[in-house]
C-alpha cells in the first residue's frame, strides 16, 4: 500500500490542495491520499484559526466523492501541539511491512524542514514529495543534504501543478464579500456561506 499523506490546517481546504493531491497520486501511481487537518498547528501558534471541527467537515465535503481519499483525525484528537515527527510515528506504526508513506510537501516547506522536530528521523519514516509552490525556488537538495544527510535520496522534487490559490486570499474574499467559485468546490463553499465563516478577522 502506497500512502499520500496531506497534511495541513486547511482553513480552509482548496482547490489548489485537491489539485495536489491527484498530481502526486498520479505521478507517484498512490493507492490513497490521506488528509490530515492540524490540531493545534505549532507552526501557527498566535495566529487565529478557525475551530477543528468546520475545517474537518469542509474536509469531509470535499473529499467524499473519491473512493481514495480518506480523512485522519489523528493531529485533531492529540492534545497539545502536533509535529510531523508524532503524527508519521503514529501512521507507520499502524501499517504494515509492504507499506510506503510519502509525505506531501511545498517547495518552501522542504527547504524549512531542517528546522522541524527531528528531520532526520523523518526522513526515515517517510518519503518527501515536494510539489511547487508559486514564488518559491526550486528547493536546493545540496544545501539540505549538508544540513539533514540523506535526504537527497528520500525527495522526489515535482515542478507541478502550478495552482495558485492560497487559503488566506479566500478568506479575504469571503470577509470584502466577493465570491469564491472556482476556488473552492461547491459544496465547501455552501458550508462557509451557510456557517458564516470567515466574514471578520475572526477564525482566520
Amino acid at each position: 500500500m502506497k500512502t499520500g499523506i496531506l497534511g495541513g490546517t486547511f482553513n480552509p481546504i482548496h482547490n489548489g490542495h485537491l489539485a495536489v493531491a491527484e498530481e502526486v497520486k498520479s505521478r507517484l501511481s498512490l493507492d490513497e491520499i490521506l488528509f490530515v487537518p492540524a490540531g493545534q498547528p505549532w507552526r501557527k501558534w498566535g495566529n487565529l484559526v478557525l475551530p477543528a471541527e468546520h475545517r474537518v467537515e469542509m474536509l469531509r465535503l470535499a473529499i467524499a466523492d473519491k473512493s481514495y481519499y480518506r480523512l485522519s483525525l489523528i493531529e485533531v484528537e492529540r492534545e497539545g501541539p502536533s509535529y510531523t515527527l508524532d503524527t508519521l510515528t503514529e501512521l507507520s506504526s499502524g501499517s504494515g511491512a509492504e507499506s510506503e508513506i510519502f509525505f506531501i510537501v511545498g517547495w518552501d516547506s522542504l527547504t524549512d524542514l531542517p528546522y522541524w522536530k527531528s528531520p532526520e528521523q523523518i526522513i526515515q519514516l517517510c518519503r518527501l514529495v515536494a510539489v511547487h509552490r508559486p514564488g518559491y525556488s526550486r528547493p536546493a537538495l545540496e544545501s539540505l543534504e549538508m544540513q539533514v544527510p540523506g535526504i537527497s535520496g528520500r525527495v522526489v522534487l515535482l515542478d507541478g501543478p502550478v495552482v495558485d490559490i492560497s487559503a488566506s486570499e479566500i478568506r479575504e474574499r469571503v470577509a470584502r464579500g466577493l465570491p469564491i467559485s472556482g476556488l473552492v468546490p461547491e459544496e465547501v463553499e455552501q458550508y462557509i456561506r451557510e456557517n458564516g465563516l470567515y466574514t471578520t478577522a475572526e477564525g482566520t
